[in-house]
């Protein structure tokens, strides 16, 4: 997949998740909320292959996880998503709901607060966690 390709995955998947949640379907919505912040920080990491160079294998490998905070570190955000987080306490509670998301949540139920909080805490327009991604890929 192109980096692009993974910016509109995440783009579609967070309008997913919120007609879900319209829609009463918590537990879609909660797991496509997070799904869309792993496309977007996977496209982060695309960001950082040039054009024309050969993938770094380990990367590569690596890449290929579900684990949002294996993905921060691989994309290279660790230092300025430390430093969000110092400075923005309520980034810092937005990533406190975001960071626990795993892809295995697509087979448990959650709850419609479980929902809402996730998806409020990625697409907040001033604390959001998708705000902070899209300023990065």
């Amino acid at each position: 997949m192109s980096r692009e390709e993974l910016k509109e995955l995440s783009r579609i998947r967070i309008k997913e998740a919120k007609v879900l949640l319209d829609n009463k379907f918590y537990d879609g919505a909660y797991y496509l909320s997070g799904y869309s912040v792993e496309c977007a920080l996977k496209a982060c990491i695309a960001k950082n292959t040039k054009r024309y160079d050969f993938p770094d294998k380990k990367v590569a490998i690596e890449s290929h996880t579900h684990e949002l905070l294996k993905l921060v570190k691989i994309a290279g955000l660790e230092i300025d998503l430390k430093k969000k987080l110092d400075l923005e306490p309520q980034f810092q509670l937005n990533w406190a709901i975001v960071k626990d998301w795993s892809e295995i949540t697509r087979y448990k139920r959650n709850s419609v607060l479980d929902a809402r909080d996730l998806y409020s805490a990625i697409t907040n327009r001033s604390n959001g966690i998708m705000k902070w991604i899209r300023e990065r890929w």
